[in-house]
Formats: structure tokens, C-alpha cells, sequence
């Protein structure tokens, strides 16, 4: 019958549905968004040491919520990801020729974030089991030279927290989480995001809850809050009536978000654990639906985590499953199911890296160093993206359980087909 001959082949397609975008937005936000626009008061910054230099009541409220559900003392909302970053590493002082431990694989952001002050990026290699970075390889990186570590909670799976932050007690330099894509994400019970000394989540249109543009840093520590706020808002002019004395990285940016952007925060921080728990869903039925197939890994859930699934990461081993990974995910598109390989080629591949010049004419910070960057810096990283990881994109999608259905058959059906798949690879060699 038709129906069990693989859709490359001229067979039907398992899943005919379509995914359509994810939208998390719904009347609350827009009712939020208009009483702001009625106030009149978009924005309520002033770029000097006042009371308006902390931003305007709706953007202080969210400031408050956030660090309430996050249980931490300190939420600076930022107007993206990006920025939270860049304002992190200068409140800990990342200054010419310090070196920030980095992963290999993230959104690219992440590791030029140190570049803005003159650091320099050390790329250290990841777990395969949570593709974040490896506690023993960052403890071999260390050197006299680091100032930092930044770690990312990679596709909503929680880093060594702990671990790591009792590396970086242990050697006094900083832990800075990019939680942009691990929301509500736990270890032992504690969010991922206020580990560390300072935690940056994204609330990018793209991620679990969203304004569009936007983003958060976290801390406990007062000094570090106020570092941060200064660095969003003008810093220069705000130290004298600020009384900081420490004035290492205090030139400010305008990285202020609007009345807004927090508006719809606000209202997106309240469902937050619906459209959670959404990912999660999706993540849990997929790994039972997956499960047993040889070849195939689905994600592993490490001890006392609680993963969040921005993106569904399969590990896929060639030689197992008898067919190559680009085959493989042809027939699963074919059959329905969307995938993408790999995720981002590890970073150090850019050309920022490559040509080593990030600032200036000179090259400038990479004269500060003697550092390369080359390929096999980072072979698990390198062999994930080439050859291991197949990914869907859960978080952009709105998935119902009868769509997990036909997407789950659909690859046990290719699975179970790659016999053929394999003749079709050797009738094309």
C-alpha cells in the first residue's frame, strides 16, 4: 500500500498538518498595551541621576515581578538579550585582555559580548549530554587571566550550575548565565538564571514569553544592580549622583526598554508557566514517541534538572541507524516532519576569529593575546553540529497532541523504512 511507501519514494505523507507560528500574545497583552498608550508615558526614562533615571512605573513593576518569581533580589530589564550580556560583563569589570570562558556553540551574541570591553573569548567544549559547557574542560581553562565564565542553559537544557559556580568561587572570577533560552528551567530546585552572580534571560518574539524585543538580568548582589542599571542608562552622567566610585566600565549605553515592551512582559510573566509547560509537553511526548528507535537519542533529562525545551535536539548516530543524517532528515521532510541540522557552527569559525580584528584597524583586542582559533578547538561541538544533532523547532510552533501524533509516526515510519533509504544512498554514490 501507498501509505507505508516512503513519501520520497511517491508515498503519502505520514503528517500532512501544518505547524503554524506559536502566538503567546492574547487580549490581556493588548489591554496592557493600550492603557500604557493612554497614559501617554511610553517611556519614563531620563539619562541623569533622578527619579526617573530607573525607568517609568510599568517598567519598575515588571522589574519587581520578575525578581518575584525568580525569587532574587534584582531584575534590570534591558531591551534585548544582547544588551543584558554586554551590561553583565561590564558591571564585573571586564576590562582589555581579561579572557571570559565561552561555549562553542550559542547565538553568536553570546560570545561577543566580551569583545565590547576588550575581552577575550576562551572557547571551551561542551557536554554532549546538555551541549553546555563542561565543568572539567572549564576548570582546565582557567588561567590568571579570567575574569569570567558564561555559561548558556543551550535548547532549555540546565548547564552544572552549582558546579560551575563553585569553580567560579573557588578561583574569584564571575559566573554569568545566558538563560535567554531557559526560562523557569531548575537545578535542585533552584531557577536557573540566579545561579550564577548575574543571570540574562531573552524575551526575544521567539522564545517562551516574549515583548518582541526585550530582556532581563537577574542578581543578588546590589552592587552588580546597580552596575547594570548604570550601564543601561547613561552611565557616565549618573556615577557622581549614584556615589559609585568605581567607575571601570562606567560609560553608558541607552540599552533602556520601554513602558511597552514591560507592559506586555507584565502579562506574559503571568502565563508563563502555560506556555512552559507547552515546550515541555511537547518535548515529553516526543521523547516517548521516539524512544527505542536504534540510532536515535532523544534528550536526556540530567539528575534534579528541570529542562525547558526551546528546541527538541536529537542525537543521531550514522553508523547505527545505516544511513546518513541529510538522507535521513529528507525523508522526514518529505514525510512531514519539519527538522533542522546541526544548530550554529561552533563560533570560533566567524570571521571576527578567523581574521582576528573585532575593533579598529589593528585588530584590536586579539593584539592583547596570543590565542587562535582553529578547527578542532572544540571536537565535541564540532561533531554535534557536522554530524549528531537533528533538531525541531517546538518553541516557534503551535503543536497540538493529534499533530505529535502524525509527526511521531512519521518518524518511526522513516526509521523503520531506512533499509530503503540506504539503497537509495548507494544507488546515488
Amino acid at each position: 500500500m501507498t501509505e507505508n511507501k516512503l513519501a520520497i519514494f511517491g508515498g503519502e505523507p505520514r503528517f500532512s498538518g501544518t505547524c503554524h507560528a506559536y502566538n503567546s500574545i492574547g487580549s490581556e497583552e493588548i489591554d496592557a498595551v493600550v492603557r500604557v498608550m493612554r497614559s501617554g508615558c511610553l517611556s519614563g526614562y531620563y539619562g541623569s541621576w533622578s527619579d526617573e533615571f530607573f525607568g517609568g512605573p510599568v517598567v519598575q513593576a515588571f522589574e519587581a515581578a520578575w525578581a518575584k518569581r525568580f525569587k532574587c533580589r534584582h531584575a534590570v530589564a534591558v531591551n534585548s538579550n544582547t544588551s543584558g550580556l554586554i551590561a553583565a560583563l561590564g558591571a564585573v569589570g571586564i576590562s582589555p585582555g581579561d579572557e571570559v570562558i565561552v561555549p562553542p556553540m550559542t547565538m553568536a551574541a553570546t560570545v561577543m559580548a566580551p569583545l565590547v570591553y576588550g575581552g577575550i573569548p576562551v572557547f571551551v567544549d561542551m557536554d554532549p549530554v546538555t551541549c553546555c559547557l563542561d565543568p572539567d574542560l572549564v576548570r582546565k581553562n582557567i588561567t590568571s587571566k579570567t575574569r569570567a565564565i558564561l555559561v548558556v542553559n543551550l535548547f532549555g537544557h540546565i548547564a552544572h550550575l552549582e558546579e560551575l559556580r563553585a569553580i567560579a568561587d573557588q578561583h574569584g572570577v564571575f559566573l554569568i548565565e545566558d538563560n535567554a533560552q531557559a526560562p523557569l528551567g531548575t537545578e535542585n530546585g533552584r531557577y536557573a538564571g540566579t545561579i550564577g552572580h548575574i543571570g540574562v534571560f531573552s524575551l526575544n518574539y521567539h522564545k517562551h514569553i516574549h515583548t518582541g524585543e526585550g530582556g532581563v538580568c537577574t542578581t543578588d548582589n546590589e552592587d552588580l544592580s546597580l552596575r547594570m542599571q548604570l550601564i543601561r542608562n547613561h552611565a557616565e552622567s549618573c556615577v557622581e549622583g549614584a556615589g559609585m566610585e568605581n567607575l571601570v566600565n562606567m560609560v553608558g549605553f541607552n540599552m533602556r526598554i520601554t513602558e511597552l515592551c514591560a507592559a506586555v512582559g507584565l502579562e506574559q510573566l503571568k502565563k508563563i508557566d502555560y506556555h512552559v509547560g507547552i515546550r515541555e509537553h511537547i518535548a515529553q511526548r516526543l521523547n516517548e514517541g521516539l524512544a527505542g528507535l536504534v540510532g536515535i537519542t532523544p534528550p536526556v533529562q540530567r539528575a534534579s534538572t528541570r529542562p525547558v525545551y526551546y528546541m527538541y535536539q536529537i542525537r543521531f548516530d550514522r553508523d547505527a541507524v545505516g544511513v546518513s543524517r541529510e538522507t535521513f532528515a529528507k525523508a522526514l521532510a518529505a514525510e512531514g516532519f519539519p527538522t533542522f541540522l546541526g544548530y550554529l557552527r561552533p563560533l570560533y569559525m566567524l570571521p571576527v576569529f578567523q581574521k582576528r580584528v573585532a575593533i579598529g584597524r589593528e585588530g584590536w583586542p586579539f593584539t592583547l593575546t596570543e590565542r587562535v582559533y582553529r578547527m578542532g578547538l572544540c571536537p565535541v561541538a564540532e561533531r554535534l553540529h557536522e554530524k549528531e544533532l537533528v533538531g525541531f523547532d517546538n518553541c516557534c510552533l503551535k503543536i497540538t497532541d493529534f499533530d505529535l501524533d502524525g509527526l511521531i509516526a512519521a518518524f518511526r515510519k522513516v526509521h523503520a523504512s531506512r533499509g530503503q533509504l540506504k539503497q537509495l544512498e548507494e544507488g546515488s554514490a
